[in-house]
């Protein structure tokens, strides 16, 4: 198990890291997600050696690794450009870390071909790293870090220099892998769908802190705060709607801060029959966007707010400008603050 105790990390007056917890199981998917500058590459940099914390523990089956040297502590990096060594071949840049350890060459041979299998690259061991497409050297970069059996896998954005089709292929290659290979792999991204789908859990960045750790279906249907609210996914802020949602409009109610998500927004050509629980709002279709699975709709509201709905019906029936009702129930209603 890897903890982070009360950890720190500072520039002189910068605290870019401020007293973060976290626990990540053996074996664990733990993705670090947030924008950028929140500290998750610094965090996983301290993990790995190349940054030293001010304050706090990083412990890896209770030892305290904090003050170990990079190479002393048994941890694989796969680098977000790669950090491959352009004048060496492919099965020179996997056998690198290998050779440093004075290890007999037949067995250097043996590892390397059989990660090179693994990670699917057998065919290009001799080749040069120019030869050699994007995905192709992010999975050599993979193989160099594994090779080696770390106890831990870290990825710093390794999929960001990726076209959008071959991100998704590679996500599902590489948490193949680290399911195969049962490796405790912590991997940092600012992409929410990226995250949400190969992860086994999430810790949330902001602004050095964190604001939430859980799977990735809580993550997304029951946010701890705001922040997470917006970041995770699209979703409409509720502005002004606190009188129509809280039976009592108390001054605390009118201050909270109310979300649905664009999935629980329906759009129609007449008014909803009336229901208790349900919130009906009269707009206009402002635009719609066809995804090939679904559109999205975005309506303007009579008060001069938006209001965004995904469908996966067809919109042949509504058209730009056409007058219509978006309504959602009350209880997909994401609230932060406030008493009903």
């Amino acid at each position: 198990m890897i903890e982070l105790k009360n950890l720190s990390i500072k520039y002189g007056d910068f605290v870019a890291v401020n007293k973060i917890n976290v626990e990540i199981q053996d074996g664990e998917f733990f993705t670090f997600l947030g924008p950028s500058g929140c500290g998750k590459t610094t965090t996983l940099r301290s993990i790995s050696g190349f940054e030293k914390p001010a304050e706090g523990q990083i412990l890896v089956e209770g030892e305290d690794i904090s003050r170990l040297l990079p190479e002393e502590r048994n941890i694989g990096f796969v680098f977000q450009n790669y950090a491959l060594f352009p004048s060496m071949s492919v099965y020179e840049n996997i056998a690198f870390g290998l050779k440093i350890k004075k290890i007999s060459k037949n067995f250097v041979k043996s590892k390397v071909e059989s990660i090179a299998e693994k990670v699917g690259i057998s065919e290009h061991l001799y080749k040069k790293i120019s030869e050699l497409s994007g995905g192709q050297q992010q999975r050599i970069a993979v193989a160099r870090a594994l090779v080696v059996e770390p106890k831990i896998l870290l990825m710093d954005e390794p999929l960001s220099n990726l076209d959008a089709k071959l991100r998704v292929s590679m996500r599902e290659e590489i948490k193949r892998l680290q399911s195969e290979l049962k490796i405790t792999t912590i991997y940092v991204t600012h992409d929410q769908e990226e995250a949400l789908a190969i992860s086994d859990k999430i810790a949330v960045f902001n602004k050095g802190t964190i604001e939430q750790i859980d799977v990735p279906s809580v993550i997304y249907n029951r946010p701890a705060t705001p922040f997470v609210a917006e970041f995770i996914g699209d979703i409409n802020h509720l502005e002004g709607m606190a009188a129509t949602l809280y039976r009592h409009n108390t001054e605390e109610n009118q201050g909270s801060q109310l979300y649905i998500r664009p999935q629980k927004v329906s759009v129609q050509g007449t008014p909803p029959e009336e229901d208790e629980g349900i919130v009906a709002v009269k707009g206009q279709i402002q635009s719609f966007e066809f995804l090939g699975a679904y559109s999205k709709v975005i309506i303007s509201l009579e008060d001069g707010s938006r209001m965004v709905s995904i469908r996966f019906d067809t919109m042949d029936m509504l058209h730009l400008r056409d007058t219509v009702w978006a309504s959602f129930r009350k209880k997909d209603v994401l609230a932060f603050g406030g008493q009903s």
